[in-house]
């Protein structure tokens, strides 16, 4: 008779990171899903009841701090979670949303994607997201999001769980620095999804999970 294989054990000089994108925020203008750069929109109703049950979740956990982004869509989704645990989160500046240069105006990017615009098509074609004038580099995205991974993980103790408030292009960086994907093979993180990472001594990430939204059915 087989064995059952064991449970994922975090290794004790290993840290779980549970990065949560944001909820619906911004949506009165456009679909949900569309991009939203680092416009600072606030969560919409059905955003908050999406922070509510992704708190309720990870309050299950033992959680040894919470980070966020500086965007108030990601402290209004982490909010709920602090509320329950009595943690004060922690802003890390380089969980910001990527930030789309000349389309950062308020639902410019809906804008463009509803007009066709011929860059959308060769954004999505190279996966780069300087397509975009004056955006930010996918090398300067990776710069930074390494910097953010390797402050949270400074700020807690080794075999730590962490709970983190990001954006679906940073979940989608992530991801890709844990696999060696497709730079926008990720880019699909939906609302108040969970996206399950450990990240070794060495700074390397494993991709535990992706886009579970299990506390979101019903």
């Amino acid at each position: 008779m087989r064995n059952p294989q064991r449970p994922f054990r975090l290794p004790p000089d290993s840290i779980e990171i549970l990065f949560v994108r944001h909820g619906a925020a911004g949506v009165e203008a456009g679909p949900v899903d569309l991009f939203q750069g680092q416009c600072d929109h606030p969560l919409e109703p059905l955003g908050e009841e999406q922070a509510a049950r992704a708190a309720d979740r990870l309050a299950e956990r033992d959680l040894a701090a919470i980070f966020t982004s500086p965007l108030r869509r990601t402290r209004q989704t982490a909010a709920p979670l602090a509320e329950r645990t009595g943690a004060d989160p922690v802003v890390v500046p380089g969980l910001r949303e990527v930030h789309l240069g000349e389309w950062e105006a308020e639902h410019e990017f809906p804008s463009r994607v509803a007009a066709r615009d011929p860059l959308i098509a060769e954004l999505i074609r190279s996966e780069r997201w300087d397509t975009i004038p004056g955006a930010e580099s996918p090398e300067t995205v990776a710069e930074r999001v390494a910097d953010a991974i390797a402050e949270i993980a400074g700020h807690v103790e080794r075999g730590s769980t962490v709970a983190a408030y990001t954006h679906a292009g940073i979940v989608a960086e992530i991801c890709r620095q844990a696999t060696g994907s497709r730079p926008f093979a990720f880019l699909a993180a939906e609302n108040a999804s969970i996206t399950r990472t450990v990240v070794d001594p060495d700074g390397r990430i494993r991709l535990l999970g992706y886009n579970d939204i299990g506390h979101l059915a019903g």
